[in-house]
């Protein structure tokens, strides 16, 4: 039934919470701030908040690499320089990866069976980092990363522009798979394509974006999948 996966990556096959803390902690450290639970906690909230404001294009990207940074040091009182913290954490977020449980191997089956396409709304060079350090280029046959398509999920260009450099590719045998309600399962309503919400907390579902399918993690695709 299916033949093109378009996957994303963070949450869905990295753990992007665990690098996420480690960055931001060592980023804080170099800028003198005291990482403490509290300060990283309302920075991952920040940036959850301005991500989900790219989405809604009410934000660019610059904006939101930047800014949410400069929102932290407001509140926090701090005279810290939001661009140059921006790029250490870029730099420190880029270095290793961590693999969700079962996602290596979930991949590896999966390239067997189907075409695998990579699709994320992350930085370049952060994703760069990460997929060069984690060695699954091999399992994808192209990795679409949104700054370099120019265009972010879930805007229907983005996924036009991803369709049209698939060779052979047909809306009606494809998928995508991502733990983001308003990134992946949105985009891939508005893209005409079939939609598996990846969602380990048990989220509650949101009506207004309805995911075709839904597992706890990627693990899990193969076998629904497979029962289709």
């Amino acid at each position: 039934m299916f033949e093109f996966l378009l996957l994303d990556l963070d949450d869905t096959i990295l753990d992007f919470h665990k690098a996420e803390g480690i960055a931001i902690r060592k980023t804080f450290a170099h800028f003198g701030i005291d990482p403490t639970d509290a300060v990283v906690a309302r920075y991952s909230i920040i940036n959850k908040e301005h991500w989900a404001r790219l989405e809604r294009r009410e934000l660019n990207r610059e904006q939101v690499v930047v800014g949410r940074f400069a929102q932290l040091f407001h509140e926090l009182g701090v005279a810290a320089d939001a661009t140059a913290c921006a790029r250490q954490y870029e730099h420190f977020l880029s270095q290793g990866h961590w693999f969700l449980p079962g996602a290596e191997e979930a991949l590896a089956a999966l390239s067997k069976k189907y075409r695998l396409f990579l699709v994320s709304n992350g930085t370049a060079s952060v994703q760069k980092g990460r997929l060069d350090s984690s060695g699954i280029r091999k399992y994808f046959e192209k990795i679409f990363v949104s700054q370099e398509i120019g265009f972010n999920k879930p805007s229907i260009q983005y996924f036009d522009a991803v369709f049209a450099q698939i060779p052979g590719f047909d809306k009606s045998k494809a998928m995508i798979v991502g733990d983001s309600l308003g990134s992946d399962i949105l985009g891939g309503i508005h893209a005409g394509i079939a939609t598996c919400w990846v969602n380990p907390g048990h989220a509650p579902a949101n009506p207004n974006i309805p995911a075709d399918y839904e597992i706890e993690r990627l693990a899990q695709l193969s076998a629904l999948l497979e029962g289709l």
